[in-house]
Formats: structure tokens, sequence, C-alpha cells
């Protein structure tokens, strides 16, 4: 399994012009949005920076020693709930990145290295996510 990081360069700052001429939200505003799972409106983001032909693994707790959720594997652009965040492992290619976010499925759950999600920076991420 390959998994790289987020990027940030030249098409996010495109972006987020475009976005404030166009009266838009911006990426850091737009990565958390509104969104219903099984029913239930709850803070959604998606899943990114991962490899073609790979996927991302959800885990029964907050780091890679933990079992792979039966049916877990998430690929790029597939929406999840944000349930809660806490701290574990390091990222696969950040290890100094040690925040996790508990996802909601609708059908599972589980733990995800938040480094593999469009939630944006942390102290804005913060303010809508509750700690675990």
């Amino acid at each position: 399994m390959t998994l790289r990081p987020r990027r940030a360069g030249a098409l996010v700052t495109a972006l987020a012009t475009a976005a404030a001429v166009l009266g838009l939200a911006t990426p850091a505003d737009a990565a958390i949005h509104r969104c219903s799972i099984s029913g239930d409106m709850t803070n959604c983001t998606t899943v990114t920076g991962i490899d073609p032909g790979s996927w991302l693994q959800m885990r029964t707790g907050p780091g890679y020693g933990y079992a792979n959720v039966p049916h877990g594997t998430l690929f790029n652009g597939d929406e999840v709930g944000l349930t809660c965040w806490t701290t574990g492992d390091g990222a696969a290619d950040n290890p100094n990145y040690r925040y996790w976010m508990l996802i909601d499925l609708g059908v599972r759950s589980g733990y995800v290295n938040d480094w593999y999600l469009n939630t944006g920076n942390p102290s804005v991420w913060q303010q809508q996510i509750r700690h675990c």
C-alpha cells in the first residue's frame, strides 16, 4: 500500500483566489462540510492523497498497530463522517503528524490518520470536531 501526503501549492492558491473572486468558501473553510450519514447530519470530509491503485485502511484504534476494520478500505474522494479526533502514531508519509480521526461511514466506523483527509489545518478543524 502506497500513501502520499496532501499537496499544497499553486493549485490551492489558485482555487483560493478563484473562490475569493466568486465569493465562495476558501479551501480551508470548505474542507469540512455538513452531510448526512445514516440519516443524521454530521461534519464530513473526503479522503485525499492516496496513490492511484492504492487505498487507505481504517483501523480499530488510532495507530497502525491496531487491527484493520473489516471492509474498511477508502479511496480518494470517498466521503466520510467525522466523529472526533485524538492522537496516535504518526502518518506513514509524515511520522510527526499524529492526529487521527474516528470516522463514520454509516455502516462501519474506524480510525484513519488525518493526514489523508481533506480537513484542512488542525487549528481550523479542532474548532469544529470534538476531541475523543
